[in-house]
């Protein structure tokens, strides 16, 4: 695999090509399985109904972006399964290509953690779910990850890229809150990284706290003062959040009145976001999620003439695996220089930690979805660092263990023909899953 890689080493576009389609295909494959609505899908295809019909309001909870993609889809392929399911599925692929991608720039290039990271994420069977789902966790984390791409490309670009990158990666935060308020927060702990990046590089020069928030002269961004680069950072996301909310002002009923009928739906959103919720069968603790304690079963009735099953589960190999890498980051960490596995291991700690302060009444197993995909960054880089130079073929050995777990799961993932109404009992090992 090393050898091959090598010489793709040259050509990463013909990669991430090859992932893409490889990943499309994947997540497309009979895609109008099941051929009803499943789980949250009630919520959120007949909201993107009400924007193409510009009838009025639907499903004010979360902002409109991750429902007008959803209706895109059904712009393009009519109110059916497909319909409600293609730019998902789109939204999955991207997510893949956005772990190759932040894994090369993060890594400089080192294509044999990127290509192990891009399968973790394909074999990722939280993600493969939800790109086959029409709900708002697929775009918010594609999003999301593309916007750290292009903030951590412009961290090592030249004079003349960093702007322009660092803008892009500012609107597609502003995108990824426009899907779910969930991503503002990482807007914060951009802007505290970026801050504290400057800090560091100004003690280490021997500089004064001036100059690392005034001076466009850093090793880090360069020609982006630090004072300048947090108000792009807060006006883009901010103006593209609200800009997203376009449909709004043209709906034939319950119209927003201006900027402060827009104002008010934020009020609105924030409302619906803290209520007190009743019981949910499937609600879980957020401490919960990284030990796969309570997944969910989005679809599990007779459907095109058989019974049919989706869970919404994490892959143990994955899941679990990245639990042990977050602990060996943070412990080699301690012992020398290992930034990179540090940053992302907080990363996903971060990710978590969200959900510990955050006041909603309700949680369940499909918020872990960022942190799964935190997951598919921490692990090939952990790997990495004990095995640059010893070629022993982990990762290889790894990813064929996740890949023999997917195919396990696989009837279950992908709503395939199971043996009768009992059939989830080969799947349920704990009581919590069933």
């Amino acid at each position: 695999m090393r050898l091959r890689l090598s010489a793709l080493a040259t050509r990463p576009w013909l990669v991430a090509l090859l992932i893409g389609l490889a990943a499309q295909a994947l997540f497309a494959f009979h895609l109008d399985r099941p051929g009803g609505i499943m789980f949250d899908e009630v919520h959120y295809v007949p909201a993107a109904k009400a924007l193409i019909e510009l009838s009025g309001p639907r499903n004010i909870e979360h902002p409109l972006l991750g429902k007008e993609l959803i209706a895109l889809g059904m712009d393009l392929l009519g109110d059916n399964p497909f319909g409600w399911r293609l730019v998902p599925s789109l939204a999955g692929t991207a997510t893949v290509l956005g772990v190759f991608t932040f894994l090369m720039v993060l890594m400089r290039g080192r294509m044999r953690v990127a290509v192990t990271g891009a399968a973790l994420a394909m074999l990722n069977q939280s993600l493969f779910v939800q790109a086959r789902t029409a709900m708002l966790d697929i775009f918010l984390g594609a999003f999301l990850l593309w916007g750290l791409v292009f903030l951590l490309w412009a961290m090592r670009g030249t004079r003349g890229q960093v702007l322009w990158r660092w803008c892009v990666g500012a609107a597609l935060l502003g995108l990824a809150t426009a899907v779910k308020w969930a991503a503002a927060p990482y807007i914060a702990l951009v802007a505290l990284a970026f801050v504290a990046i400057r800090l560091r590089d100004a003690r280490r020069a021997h500089r004064p706290l001036a100059a690392a928030l005034l001076s466009g002269d850093q090793p880090h961004w360069p020609g982006l003062p630090s004072l300048a680069g947090l108000a792009l950072l807060g006006a883009i996301s901010i103006s593209v959040y609200f800009a997203t909310f376009t449909p709004t002002f043209f709906y034939l009923t319950g119209a927003t009145d201006g900027l402060s009928g827009l104002l008010h739906l934020q009020r609105e959103m924030y409302a619906a976001q803290v209520q007190v919720l009743p019981h949910h069968n499937y609600q879980s603790d957020w401490w919960s999620w990284p030990l796969i304690l309570r997944p969910i079963w989005f679809f599990y009735a007779w459907d095109h003439g058989a019974q049919r099953g989706v869970l919404l589960i994490g892959n143990p190999v994955i899941m679990w695996g990245g639990l042990v890498a977050v602990l060996v980051a943070y412990a080699v960490s301690f012992r020398g220089r290992a930034l990179r596995p540090l940053a992302l291991a907080l990363l996903w700690t971060f990710s978590v930690a969200i959900y510990a302060i955050i006041p909603k009444s309700l949680g369940f197993y499909y918020y872990y979805h960022l942190s799964a995909i935190f997951l598919c960054l921490v692990l090939p880089v952990t790997f990495d660092h004990f095995d640059r130079t010893r070629d022993r073929g982990w990762e290889e050995w790894y990813v064929a263990l996740a890949l023999v777990c997917f195919g396990y799961f696989y009837p279950i993932l992908s709503a395939a023909p199971l043996d009768g109404p009992m059939a989830f009992a080969h799947w349920t090992w704990f009581p919590g899953w069933r």
